[in-house]
């Protein structure tokens, strides 16, 4: 368990390598049956249940938490584990935008089902975000594109952006799907943060802080709340979508290059430290569940 995060973290257990590969085996071939079902688009199957207070004969969703509740005691925290629909890793070619382009939005079909079921089990409305996966130059509500990290959620808009050959090359062309699925799924995070109404306090809270440096450490909790939450929904799935220990490690590794410099300066620290990023992702990849991602009641030592 790492320290101070929460209780009930539980390291991978060894030895199951035949188990899963019998698992996940089965999910695949089921994979078909149930996206037959599906349809195309991530459409939802008939039976799941609506969040949308306008749905006609459904009773309206609770309204979104407010105020400190909603970062400390937010209802989502009790839903338990994500339960994804079996998401087997998409065909990738990274020197083909399209191909990462069909890649993000398969992805980000799952991740539409996965948090859309949570919601409705912590009887929270919810709406899937827009997605903009730009090549060429644009404008959102929150800032113009490309943008220097090759990806960002913009609240305004709902919507998440992402350019398609701009995160290959900021990721050096790098093959492997996973830290392109972390990437989509962190900038998901946040707007599950929204949708559960701790966006809004948070921003508050933070621009009531006149240093810098108070802000940051608002700003860090927030990110690596995402980065707990992307955990989650990749512990979900990795069963089906086939990841692999190299996977894992690799996907870690990418939360650790991609956290603070530790020789940065004072204004650059909103993302935490290498330790932190990868240990709140590992977190969420094993617990799989929104409760172990409370960032804003962990101890500073672990925010920093």
């Amino acid at each position: 368990m790492e320290p101070g995060i929460g209780a009930g973290a539980r390291r991978p257990r060894r030895g199951r390598g035949a188990l899963y590969a019998a698992v996940a085996a089965l999910v695949v071939a089921l994979t078909v049956l149930l996206w037959t079902a599906i349809g195309p688009g991530g459409a939802v199957p008939p039976g799941t249940p609506e969040t949308d207070a306008d749905a006609a004969g459904a009773p309206a969703a609770a309204q979104r938490p407010s105020g400190r509740d909603a970062l400390v005691d937010n209802p989502l925290y009790r839903t338990g584990r994500l339960s994804p629909l079996p998401c087997p890793a998409p065909a990738l070619d990274v020197e083909d935008p399209d191909s990462v382009e069909r890649f993000l939005d398969t992805l980000a079909d799952c991740l539409d089902y996965a948090w859309q079921t949570q919601f409705a089990e912590a009887d929270l409305p919810y709406r899937p975000p827009s997605r903009v996966f730009w090549r060429e130059p644009g404008s959102s509500p929150c800032r113009d594109y490309p943008s220097e990290a090759g990806a960002f959620y913009c609240r305004t808009s709902t919507s998440i952006y992402i350019g398609t050959e701009d995160v290959v090359r900021k990721w050096k062309g790098e093959p492997n799907g996973v830290v392109y699925a972390s990437l989509l799924a962190h900038e998901y995070a946040h707007h599950v943060q929204g949708e559960s109404g701790l966006l809004e306090y948070y921003h508050r809270r933070r621009g009531d802080e006149a240093d810098r440096g108070a802000q940051n450490a608002w700003t860090r909790r927030a990110e690596l709340q995402a980065n707990c939450l992307a955990g989650a929904f990749l512990g979900s799935i990795r069963v089906s979508y086939g990841l692999t220990s190299a996977d894992t490690d690799l996907m870690l590794d990418d939360a650790e290059a991609t956290a603070d410099r530790p020789d940065g300066p004072e204004s650059d620290r909103t993302h935490g430290s290498a330790r932190n990023s990868r240990t709140w992702l590992r977190h969420g990849f094993e617990e799989q569940t929104p409760g172990a991602c409370n960032t804003w009641v962990a101890d500073t030592d672990l925010v920093s």
